[in-house]
Formats: C-alpha cells, structure tokens, sequence
C-alpha cells in the first residue's frame, strides 16, 4: 500500500536525500496569490469582508462574530463528562511541562560599570487559530493557550471556524475547551480571513466590542491559514506556515509491526496529504508493516483519507543498510513526529538532531503527544525542523537588552566604538560617543 524508496547499497548524503525523500505537494505561494484578495478585503470592509467570506467558504454567516459569554459556558455545561475530564488532564500535563519553560532575567557585568540585562518580555496580544475542517481541535486550544498564559501573555483571542450545524458558532467542544482554559475572547472565523481580522482588527461591529489587532498570530491550519500568515507576516509576527502533518517511524527489527501501522494510519488520518514514512533496515518488518496497514486501513473509520495520504507521493517505506543510514534519513527528513522503535530506543534517540518532537520506544505513540504527553503538538512540518522549533513559552516571549553603562565605563571603551565606527565608514556612531568624552578624539 504504502511506496517503498530502497536505498540499501546507497549511503546518499543530504543533498541527495533532500532531492528524494517523500515530500507534499505544497504551494503556500500559489495560496498567497488566492487568499491576497480576501485578506485585501477584509482590510478595507471589515466585519462585512469576514462575514462575507464565511459565507462563501464555510456555508453560514454567523449571528455575530464575538461568540458571546453564555454560549461559551453553556458548551462547557454540556460537555460530555468523559471528554471534560480528558481536556483538564491535557491541560494539567500541559501546565507542568511548559511552567518549567519560563524565562527569568539575567545580567552580566561586563565592566565595571557597565551592564546588560536580558529581560523577556510577553506579546501584549495574541490571536490563536484554532482549525475547524475535517475535524474538531480542542486540543489544539490547549496547546496554544496552556504557553501564551504561562508566558504571561495579558490578550488572548481565539478565532475558529463557524459551524452550520451549530448556529453558526465555532464547534462547542472547541468553545467548552476555552471556557475550561478562561478564554471568553472568541471570534466564530476561520480561514485567511481571521488571520486579516486578527492583523487588521475590525471596529464598528454592530452591537459587539471591537476585535483590536494583535500582535502574533499562532495555531495551526490548512494552506490557506498557512498562505495568509506568510502575506501578513511583518504585520503580525507567525508561529509558523505550518504544512500537513508528518509521522516518520525509524524501526529495526524488534518493532512490533502492529504498533508501528497504527501509528503510520494515527496521523494518515488528519488529511489525504498528511506523511507517513516508515524507515528500516529490516525487509521482514516493512512487509510485515505493509500487510498491517493494509488490514487496518480497512477497518479504520477514514479509510479513503487514510489510503490517499499512505498512496501518496509524500508517504513512503525507506529501506536502508543499516541503523547508523537510518538516522542519517531521519535527521534529513526533519520530521514534524518522529517515533524511535529500535532495541536500543533511548540510545537512538539520543542521535537525532532535526524532529520536532521525538517519541521514545513503543509506549509512546505520536497520539499521546497530541493530547496528553504534557508536549506541544503545535510543531515545525515539511523539514522546518532542522531549523524551527515547535510551539512553546518562548515562542511569546521577546528577549530585550537593556545596556546600563556609567561615565567610566563608556571612557573604558569608547575609542574602541569610535574606532570601529570609522571603520564602518559611519563616523557619526564616533561622534554621538565623543559628543559625551570630546577627550577621545
């Protein structure tokens, strides 16, 4: 079922692998090109752009785009028991890990008399996205709110998509997850045109509060999401063009197939252009994992999405050599999830450089990170993370310096500020520090 890339005999290098490991299909810069007019419009019209643009895209035109107060408490009162008590454990866990995140104030004397002092700051004001498509992300509300608060972020607003089939207002245990987490600031949008309303703001709502701009934009969503935060980016500050999901799996031959096609299959569900890469220098377990695939997917509750993402281009076994050619794949794919079954998983694990969350040995699915781990499943796709990192405290935090330097401790080095000003062919740097010491001159 799943394409299989043989590269045993092969140690290719990055370059090579870059060139064919299995990737999406994704244009984000096509997208922009379709989402610049509804984000232009949305600019110039406001509240009736947004409006207009649900409409089109989502089928409903909501009541209103604030979600009032009572509809948000009246979902979480509703909230089926069992999935309440699973959302306060993700949030619980969630609390733990991303509480140990949090930056203190540092200083370093570099002289005496003069200090630096890095402060970290909170964004005044974020907007969270939380998608709505093919299926429900309350999760994803934990994920994004759990480190802004933490953070000590003082102005959040979610925005999700409008649900026809529930009066227009984004889906209830979506609403219910924000009650749980304090968030009364929710917007019943989705697309690109949240992500304008959210650059732009939107005043002169009929009977509502303004919505007022922010200042970052987070959460995941689909390549439109993706494509208006790349037109806005400088407007607002992003999180990430976060792209399809991806799972790789690297597995000798102690993995237990069973475990390793459920997870393939866990993720192949998202979306008909998610990734499922399996990589193995065992030919028995990659049969043997083809054969469960092919089982499962049958008996699965998404089997057409399923079969699309694991038939597609960006799905694939890789066969290789050894473990040590293995981790060279791994570490070049840069997978979104990366799950480690091998005998010595931790020792493994321990080797990987580019993932944007790793998950250790056979009792620790990817499905586990996405609610309940304490981790953030908001993550780097399409190989960012040999670069980015996934969602966390920092990720709302901005590092300032604040330099404190006394009379002396500028005479110290100012002949060197002028002199490498000189340099620089920017005498006018010189001469705002001999404006203060004329002495150096």
């Amino acid at each position: 079922m799943i394409p299989v890339l043989d590269l045993r005999g092969r140690a290719p290098g990055v370059r090579e692998l870059r060139r064919t490991l299995p990737r999406a299909e994704l244009d984000v810069e096509a997208a922009v090109a379709a989402v610049r007019p509804v984000c232009d419009d949305v600019a110039a019209r406001g509240a009736e752009a947004v409006l207009d643009a649900s409409e089109r895209f989502d089928g409903v035109r909501p009541e209103s785009l604030r979600v009032p107060t009572d509809v948000i408490r009246a979902s979480l009162d509703d909230l089926d028991p069992q999935v309440r008590a699973a959302l306060e454990e993700s949030i619980r866990r969630a609390r733990l890990v991303h509480a140990d995140q949090r930056r203190t104030e540092s200083t370093t004397t570099v002289t005496a008399g003069g200090t630096v002092t890095e402060r970290w700051v909170p964004v005044d004001r974020v907007g969270l996205y939380v998608p709505g498509g093919r299926a429900v992300y309350p999760s994803s509300v934990v994920m994004n709110v759990v480190p802004a608060v933490l953070a000590g972020v003082g102005s959040l607003a979610v925005a999700s998509p409008p649900q026809k089939d529930f009066g227009g207002w984004p889906h209830p245990t979506i609403l219910a997850a924000c009650a749980l987490l304090g968030i009364e600031e929710v917007w019943a949008m989705g697309g690109a045109q949240a992500v304008a309303a959210f650059a732009h703001g939107l005043d002169g709502l009929d009977g509502e509060s303004d919505l007022e701009p922010v200042n970052l934009v987070t959460g995941p969503g689909n390549i439109y999401v993706a494509a208006a935060k790349r037109l806005l980016k400088g407007l607002i500050g992003i999180d990430s063009e976060a792209g399809p999901t991806e799972i790789a799996i690297l597995a000798d031959e102690t993995a237990d197939s069973e475990h390793v096609a459920a997870d393939l299959i866990s993720q192949a569900e998202h979306d008909p252009m998610a990734a499922a890469v399996l990589v193995t220098d065992s030919a028995e377990l990659a049969g043997s994992v083809q054969s469960a695939v092919a089982r499962r997917v049958g008996e699965t509750k998404h089997a057409e999405r399923v079969t699309e993402a694991l038939t597609g281009r960006q799905s694939a076994v890789v066969l290789v050599d050894s473990m040590e050619v293995g981790l060279d794949v791994v570490n070049a794919y840069a997978a979104e999830h990366l799950e480690i079954h091998t005998a010595d998983a931790a020792g493994v694990a321990a080797q990987v450089r580019n993932a944007g969350a790793v998950f250790v040995g056979t009792w620790s699915p990817v499905s586990l990170g996405d609610y309940c781990a304490g981790s953030n499943h908001v993550l780097p796709t399409g190989g960012c993370a040999a670069h980015s990192s996934g969602l966390s405290v920092q990720s709302f935090l901005r590092g300032i310096h604040v330099v404190e330097y006394t009379e002396a401790a500028l005479r110290e080095v100012g002949a060197h500020v002028v002199t490498l000003a000189r340099a620089e062919d920017l005498p006018a740097h010189g001469e705002a520090v001999l404006a203060r010491l004329p002495e150096l001159a």
